[in-house]
């Protein structure tokens, strides 16, 4: 009973996990993505979705509620939505969810791929320590009220202005070139 009750918290760690990665994820999502798969797309970053994807919390119909997709599906909509979406176990299409905001693009299936790739080559191209810095900041501050918030971004902005990135990406731009 143990063993199980701790491997139903292996999908929480893996959200933290994600959070804390340091570098951008892309959840690519293509036909059904529900239950855990739903909370596991909205952990990423960013979220592609073909416009034949389908998502919903269908663990009501079945006498279960889903505790461990909470977090990220709160953080990724209203709340009110994403209580709705686990209250009635309705899903939710493509456009729905693009309406909704819980994901950051939808496209036709056959763009799907090509999308997915032109996104993550573009994050690649991101000068990387600026990247690293800006989204660890993002998810440090998420919940914090705005002063506690605002002590930590503060600090940040010297830290990135003292980087290679930095240093490069200023001296590109006063140069009028890439």
């Amino acid at each position: 009973y143990l063993d199980l009750h701790d491997a139903r918290g292996e999908l929480a760690g893996l959200f933290g996990d994600l959070w804390s990665l340091g570098k951008p994820t892309i959840a690519r999502v293509r036909g059904y993505c529900l239950a855990g798969g739903f909370g596991l797309a909205l952990a990423c970053d960013l979220v592609v979705a073909a416009d034949d994807a389908t998502f919903g919390t269908p663990e009501i119909d079945v006498g279960l509620w889903p505790y461990m997709i909470t977090v990220p599906l709160v953080r990724s909509m209203p709340p009110k939505k994403a209580l709705e979406l686990m209250m009635t176990g309705r899903r939710v299409g493509a456009a729905e969810a693009d309406r909704i905001g819980f994901v950051t693009s939808v496209v036709p299936v056959d763009d799907l791929d090509a999308t997915v790739g032109a996104l993550a080559f573009d994050l690649a191209a991101k000068p990387p320590a600026t990247l690293r810095l800006g989204r660890d900041s993002f998810y440090a501050v998420w919940d914090a009220a705005a002063e506690d918030a605002l002590r930590v971004l503060h600090p940040l902005l010297t830290v990135t202005t003292g980087t290679e990135d930095a240093a490069e990406g200023i001296a590109a731009f006063l140069e009028k070139r890439p």
